[in-house]
């Protein structure tokens, strides 16, 4: 069997450039722009080796809404911290929305839940 590694998470934005911001803003994202094979601006970022690809939607393109809480296919990312509790308070004064405050949810790991731009959540989990 081939050997499979992780590359990118790819994200689609009304405004791709302003969502670009927000990673930057909110993770620390580094931000670089690209070009995707259809010749469209995209952003690139990069939060600690985790690659996320921005691209916009299209004018005229059909668009569905993000989906609802419960749902089949991907529900989120996870990002990793030591200090749960720190990286929180930082992201509320930066105007993060947490859907899922911090706690505990067994020994050693704890967890919080971020809604960014486009519906996209974000777990975010400390472990000890």
């Amino acid at each position: 069997m081939p050997g499979y590694t992780y590359d990118h998470i790819h994200l689609r934005s009304a405004d791709n450039e302003a969502t670009a911001e927000y990673y930057r803003t909110m993770f620390g994202a580094e931000i670089s722009e690209g070009v995707q094979a259809d010749g469209q601006r995209r952003f690139d970022l990069d939060i600690n080796g985790l690659r996320i690809l921005i691209s916009r939607v299209a004018k005229g393109e059909d668009v569905l809404p993000g989906p609802s809480e419960f749902h089949l296919g991907l529900d989120h990312f996870g990002l990793r911290v030591d200090d749960l509790d720190k990286a929180a308070a930082e992201l509320k004064r930066l105007g993060a929305e947490f859907t899922l405050e911090p706690r505990t949810i067994r020994p050693g790991v704890k967890i919080a839940f971020v809604r960014a731009p486009e519906g996209v959540r974000i777990e975010l989990v400390e472990r000890s």
